[in-house]
């Protein structure tokens, strides 16, 4: 869920000024389709279901933008990538948007020429171990395998805080998070490390999920969120501004259940209004309809109903608001303004 370090960045700059040239926004309708970069399966963010729809958090937001666009959650395309592969699909246009449990750093956003347009799960990195281990704290692992995806930053962050505390490690590499999830209920690793988020969800699949303990340590600073490629400001500003329609929605009580009602007539909240179309032009600005935000906060509601919904403390994956609240409720969770 980190940095890719294995190619060139020189090679992803030119890809990405090649895929960008021209619109993407026109590319997409043109298509009728949103080709939508996800995790390789990651319950709660981005997994088939039985039936082989994708669901989760991450999902939601590939679906709002799919309606405000072409009016349809469902025209789209789900395109799984690992550590490795996610930034060249990207770079090179088999994707148009990346929404994969994607950590924003510098490198990233300047030297691979990418454009994070917001943050939908502030993270940080974690452990995960059996409780039959016996340890209560990070600082207890020396010594220890742990199960690491390769092509991330993860790894940078593992082999500074071993080093920071003078302790030793033996890497045990694994491509994919179900990999990992084999690897370490197998007993190839002590540890599994990756963002505390997605620990969770690995944890929730498990048969005995409380014969596992994610510890108290996060040692970094993971702000996840969905991108796009450099070049190309107004399709960035069509996904920015639809993840921040979720996170505005409910900031401002609007939800799947008054939606309809709200957008059928314009009411007293001047943004409200403003966001749904029933008065001024903002619709027009992005190259799209008035209702482009109508559809995408319907498709699952609100940011925090999709938050619920998929990753909330009453599901399996079971995660608190924490940083994830609102700016309103003491969390990082905040949108500029629909003006």
């Amino acid at each position: 869920m980190k940095k890719t370090v294995f190619f060139s960045a020189l090679t992803l700059a030119g890809l990405a000024a090649g895929a960008a040239t021209a619109g993407t926004l026109d590319d997409v309708k043109a298509r009728g389709k949103l080709n939508c970069g996800v995790s390789t399966g990651v319950i709660g963010f981005a997994a088939p279901d039985a039936n082989g729809v994708w669901q989760g958090f991450d999902v939601g937001v590939c679906r709002a933008v799919a309606a405000a666009v072409l009016g349809d959650q469902n025209a789209i395309e789900f395109v799984p990538t690992t550590g490795k592969t996610r930034f060249t699909a990207l770079a090179s246009g088999e994707i148009d948007m990346l929404a994969r449990n994607t950590t924003w750093t510098y490198s990233r956003d300047v030297d691979l020429k990418f454009t994070f347009v917001g943050v939908n799960y502030y993270d940080g990195q974690g452990f995960l171990v059996p409780k039959s281990l016996g340890v209560s704290s990070a600082t207890e692992l020396d010594g220890a395998t742990v199960c690491i995806q390769t092509g991330t930053t993860t790894e940078l962050n593992l082999a500074d805080y071993f080093r920071a505390n003078n302790m030793s490690y033996e890497p045990v590499p694994i491509e994919t998070n179900a990999e990992a999830q084999q690897q370490f209920l197998a007993g190839a690793c002590d540890v599994f490390t990756t963002d505390a988020s997605g620990l969770a969800a690995t944890r929730s699949a498990f048969e005995k999920p409380g014969d596992y303990v994610l510890l108290p340590e996060i040692i970094s600073k993971e702000p996840l969120g969905p991108l796009v490629r450099h070049g190309d400001d107004q399709w960035g500003d069509v996904v920015r501004w639809t993840l921040n329609a979720l996170i505005s929605a409910e900031e401002l009580g609007v939800n799947s259940a008054n939606i309809a009602e709200l957008a059928a007539a314009a009411g007293n909240n001047p943004e409200i209004n403003r966001m749904l179309g029933t008065e001024g032009n903002l619709g027009e600005m992005l190259g799209l309809d008035a209702d482009w935000a109508v559809r995408a906060i319907s498709v699952g509601g609100n940011y925090g109903e999709l938050f619920e919904k998929n990753i909330g403390e009453n599901t399996p994956v079971g995660l608190a608001r924490g940083l994830n609240a609102q700016w309103t409720n003491g969390g990082l969770i905040y949108s500029p303004p629909f003006r």
